[in-house]
């Protein structure tokens, strides 16, 4: 897994009792890198012992709300964000991108354990070797950000 290879990247945390239940909500605009940053975010939420759920939204600025939709029912502990936003020859690309880490942002700050993986990349060249799980993994990374996540809130929940 080579989120987890990368030079300073952090050892993926051990949880303690139950293990942690993640939501992935992924934008599946791009089939093949939706499904490769899936299958990445996978494979490190398994390592680390996690159990979760995915769900599909039309896009990357739905990516947010599906998520705080999901909290306020409960049940999750984490998410994981993963589309991407290829870009264009229009504002929209700039749009897109900049009001889904704002959400995602927002959230985070209310206290949600989040993992960031949409992409925004150039062009699908960039996509592919970014959501590779054997090449950048940005899919692991993500899942990764939020299990640390995970286990800081249960941290400094004593």
């Amino acid at each position: 897994m080579a989120s987890t290879e990368q030079e300073g990247a952090l050892p993926l945390p051990t949880f303690e009792g139950f293990a942690p239940n993640i939501l992935l909500v992924v934008a599946p605009f791009y089939r093949k890198i939706a499904d490769d940053l899936i299958a990445g975010a996978a494979a490190t939420l398994k390592t680390a012992g996690a159990t979760f759920d995915v769900i599909e939204v039309p896009g990357a600025l739905e990516i947010p709300p599906a998520i705080r939709m999901a909290h306020k029912r409960g049940g999750y502990e984490g998410y994981v964000a993963l589309g991407c936003i290829i870009r264009g020859e229009t504002y929209h690309f700039e749009l897109v991108c900049n009001e889904s880490g704002r959400g995602l942002t927002l959230l985070g700050l209310e206290g949600l354990a989040i993992g960031n993986g949409i992409l925004t990349p150039e062009d699908m060249a960039q996509a592919v070797v970014r959501a590779d799980p054997s090449e950048m993994d940005k899919g692991g990374g993500a899942a990764a950000a939020a299990l640390h996540l995970v286990a800081l809130a249960r941290r400094f929940a004593g």
